[in-house]
């Protein structure tokens, strides 16, 4: 059996194993960070998405029948606007037929 005539020192031991795993973990620890910052993204895009739907029907309801409609549930059934109730409450109020309901969406 041959000798190595190089020792190993305790640096070498901390070059080879433990700097490995520490870059590894700190790649980690930044996709985990990445993931969730594009979620959050997301979830807010999708939140603007269908409010600027919302708030085109409604337009679109007046321009065509003359009065805003008068539920969340006319504009879901009559101009294809689908709201997923599993992840948004939709406040709509209206006050009166001729001017522009109050709508907001709300993630829950």
């Amino acid at each position: 059996m041959k000798k190595s005539i190089y020792k190993k020192s305790g640096v070498d031991f901390l070059q080879g194993a433990v700097l490995p795993l520490l870059f590894t973990i700190v790649v980690i620890v930044m996709v985990v960070f990445g993931l969730r910052q594009t979620e959050e993204a997301s979830r807010a895009e999708s939140k603007r998405i269908l409010e600027d739907s919302i708030r085109r029907a409604v337009v679109t309801a007046y321009a065509i029948e003359g009065r805003y409609p008068e539920s969340i549930q006319y504009i879901e059934e009559n101009f294809g606007v689908h709201i997923d109730w599993d992840r948004f409450v939709v406040h709509y109020d209206v006050f009166a037929s001729n001017i522009f309901p109050d709508i907001a969406v709300i993630e829950l």
